[in-house]
């Protein structure tokens, strides 16, 4: 099965936009982000701001064909290295018991990883699993008469 290209280009544009308003938000809207920045990081308001930028250009860049790869992979490398702070968030709220709860976190902890297979399927860096491996195809099926 090949994936269809206006559900791959689809899935691109939702995730830019994502990407844009996460990007506007870390920037406009600091201080929730601050907060949630795990305490090992110096200058949180700086790292904030930093991935607010970092949001904003992996957003264009998957709106541009010839940066489309690199934003996916820079994307889903962000998407790896801002986890700690999706823990810390889901920590302090379930400890303070202020914030969204288990059913926020729960859910948003478990769907990281698809968020960065997001990232790297529309922006084309990957087929998995819409298209079978080349050395696969050419396997022929086994046959029982063969055996």
């Amino acid at each position: 099965m090949t994936s269809r290209p206006h559900i791959r280009t689809a899935a691109r544009i939702v995730l830019a936009a994502v990407f844009l308003g996460a990007g506007v938000l870390h920037l406009v809207v600091p201080g929730p982000f601050v907060r949630i920045t795990p305490h090992w990081v110096s200058d949180p308001a700086q790292v904030v701001a930093l991935t607010g930028i970092a949001e904003l250009l992996g957003a264009a860049g998957l709106m541009i064909p010839r940066l489309r790869v690199v934003a996916g992979w820079a994307l889903a490398l962000y998407c790896v290295c801002v986890y700690p702070a999706n823990i810390q968030h889901a920590v302090s709220g379930l400890t303070t018991g202020a914030g969204l709860g288990w059913a926020y976190h729960g859910p948003r902890l478990l769907f990281q990883p698809v968020i960065v297979w997001w990232c790297l399927w529309a922006s084309t860096a990957i087929d998995w699993p819409f298209r079978r491996p080349q050395a696969a195809a050419r396997v022929p099926p086994i046959s029982m008469e063969r055996i």
